[in-house]
């Protein structure tokens, strides 16, 4: 399975990205995806989380409300699109999938919000 995410870069406060990733190999299309973050020093969070059949989103509380997490089973891709981003929104973002034990993982795209 592997997992490549990408859409990160740099971004004013109050200004949005739209992060993808794209699953390959044996990643079922199906399976629940998710989205972490790691903020320099910090520890691996959760941000947000879709179900197979996308109905289900599942959502920090630091990001309800600004980020919108979105599925596309046919190109077995998963965004997360980011508004209204703040300072503390810094950091490296990873997708994963196979919940709940998020078996899988991308190799991260970096976000930072300049103030």
């Amino acid at each position: 399975v592997q997992l490549q995410a990408s859409g990160g870069g740099l971004v004013q406060v109050g200004g949005s990205l739209r992060l993808s990733c794209a699953a390959s190999g044996r990643a079922h299309s199906r399976a629940g995806k998710g989205w972490f973050r790691q903020a320099p020093g910090g520890r691996r969070e959760f941000v947000a989380s879709i179900s197979g059949n996308g109905e289900d989103k599942f959502y920090a509380d630091s990001v309800k409300g600004r980020f919108t997490i979105s599925r596309d089973n046919a190109k077995n891709t998963v965004d997360l699109q980011m508004d209204n981003l703040k300072p503390e929104d810094t950091a490296v973002y990873y997708c994963s999938t196979e919940p709940p034990t998020w078996e899988y993982w991308g190799q991260g795209t970096p976000v930072t919000v300049s103030s």
